[in-house]
């Protein structure tokens, strides 16, 4: 087989998508719109130009993204996230090569540049991120790689995971990708929300919003936010001591959501005798797709665990979603292997395996 020359360069990110020196950056979009397509049989995941040129304005993280070209054609890209505020240690790397273009060199070619590019930013450790749909994770009693931190395992036959391992990289945690058909049954629904009530006692007391928290919140959900943003699970008393968020910071991502076209619902749960929030969930609504939505984190603080919280903030957001956006059809969210609890509450409420991602680790 004839061997074609890669050629890696940086991506040029155009003031607008309007002038004519947008091309390569609408064509690195359609890479990884097919890239998306091949791994998860559909386009859900795949961003739109706007908001990939919105992930360039973000004030806490850098975004590079460097392209692959075959005789001018641009068959691959490699992101590189590198945290501003904290783990500026890190570079995050992201690899998507187009599937006909695979096995000719490309993506280690753009890895060893996206490493030769975070070794220059000063960042030591370095995090690649594999995909694996649900259909590619039955190894037939075959070997596996299982994760540094949470013991979930790949199957060690998956492509991704030899390239991952022959560059270096640890396998360091599995993150659990799920989706759920919308809207989920009403009986269902409300028997799992009516048990989560019975079971968080009078004490507790819900609270919804969409995008900006409201002003008696604010210092609440700062709290919330770092916890979700790092810290382990605390208590009231131990996360004031630890806050790595402010109410300037909180109103600044919430701002920075809706210039993105991102629209976040809110529920949070109030400690009434204490008279602070000790735990939210929320669900992001892209501007692209009014058919999909997605579940982010659910945090509860560590001295109100055990009560069914989770599963209160989760299905009281999910009976709103179905009032007010009638046109979804199905919700993705994305467990981490540690908070076994939610993994079991989105069980309940119908999600279904779809993949997951596996996070690999090279320290320099």
């Amino acid at each position: 087989m004839t061997t074609r020359t890669v050629q890696v360069e940086q991506l040029w990110v155009p003031d607008s998508l309007d002038g004519g020196d947008s091309a390569d950056f609408l064509a690195v979009v359609d890479v990884a719109r097919q890239v998306r397509i091949a791994t998860w049989g559909n386009a859900d995941l795949a961003f739109s130009p706007e908001e990939f040129l919105e992930a360039f304005g973000d004030p806490y993280e850098r975004l590079v993204v460097l392209i692959a070209r075959i005789e001018s054609r641009i068959v691959g890209r490699v992101g590189i996230s590198m945290p501003l505020l904290d783990n500026t240690d890190d570079a995050i790397i992201s690899l998507e090569i187009l599937p006909e273009c695979r096995g000719q060199g490309v993506g280690r070619e753009l890895l060893e540049a996206a490493e030769q590019f975070a070794t220059g930013e000063m960042r030591r450790s370095l995090i690649v991120e594999t995909h694996h749909p649900a259909a590619a994770l039955d190894s037939d009693g075959g070997s596996v790689v299982k994760g540094a931190d949470d013991g979930r395992a790949l199957p060690s036959s998956s492509r991704e995971v030899v390239f991952a391992s022959q560059a270096g990289y640890e396998l360091q945690r599995v993150e659990r990708f799920s989706s759920c058909p919308f809207p989920v049954g009403q009986e269902a629904l409300d028997r799992l929300k009516s048990h989560a009530a019975e079971a968080a006692g009078p004490d507790y007391a819900v609270h919804t919003w969409t995008d900006n928290c409201p002003a008696e919140w604010v210092r609440d959900m700062a709290v919330l936010e770092g916890l979700l943003d790092g810290d382990e699970p605390a208590s009231a008393d131990e996360a004031d001591g630890q806050q790595r968020w402010d109410d300037a910071r909180v109103r600044e991502a919430e701002a920075l959501a809706q210039a993105g076209g991102r629209q976040t619902m809110i529920c949070a749960v109030e400690h009434q005798p204490g008279r602070r929030l000790v735990g939210f969930t929320a669900i992001s609504i892209v501007r692209h797709r009014d058919d999909i939505v997605f579940h982010d984190e659910t945090v509860v603080l560590q001295e109100h665990l055990g009560r069914k919280l989770g599963m209160l903030i989760r299905t009281s957001n999910l009976e709103r979603l179905e009032r007010e956006r009638r046109a979804v059809r199905r919700i993705y969210t994305w467990d981490a292997s540690e908070k076994e609890y939610m993994v079991s509450v989105n069980r309940d409420l119908g999600f279904r395996t779809a993949g997951c991602t596996g996070e690999w680790r090279k320290q320099l």
